[in-house]
């Protein structure tokens, strides 16, 4: 069976690249665009793993890994932040949330199928 992977990007374009980049690798694969869906999405979709845009309309991606970890249902389902804050001590910030991966775009599809196949 294959790993299932929640995939939540706001942008459309980064949403889609990286839906047909893990559909392409063999993953089953639920694109959310809007970030408040996540908890509920991830409770039916049951994911191996969860790729987190941070900069999100709506609801923060931190936030999200925050809620997320917090609940005894989902915190077992590793979280991959991808974002375009790669300044000094966003990482350390996200991580600290509970991501277990961090990835800063632009993603280039290599490290990103690598940090996907170290988490599921």
């Amino acid at each position: 069976m294959a790993k299932r992977i929640l995939v939540v990007e706001d942008n459309d374009l980064n949403r889609k690249l990286f839906c047909d980049v893990l559909k392409a690798g063999g993953f089953a694969v639920e694109p959310l665009a809007d970030g408040r869906d996540v908890l509920v999405r991830a409770r039916e979709f049951v994911p191996n793993l969860i790729i987190m845009d941070i900069q999100l309309p709506n609801i923060s991606g931190l936030e999200l890994i925050e809620a997320l970890k917090g609940d005894p249902e989902l915190r077992m389902i590793p979280v991959l932040a991808v974002t375009a804050y790669a300044g000094k001590g966003d990482e350390e910030r996200i991580r600290e949330a509970g991501a277990e991966g961090y990835l800063a775009k632009p993603v280039s599809i290599g490290p990103f199928m690598m940090a996907v196949k170290a988490l599921v």
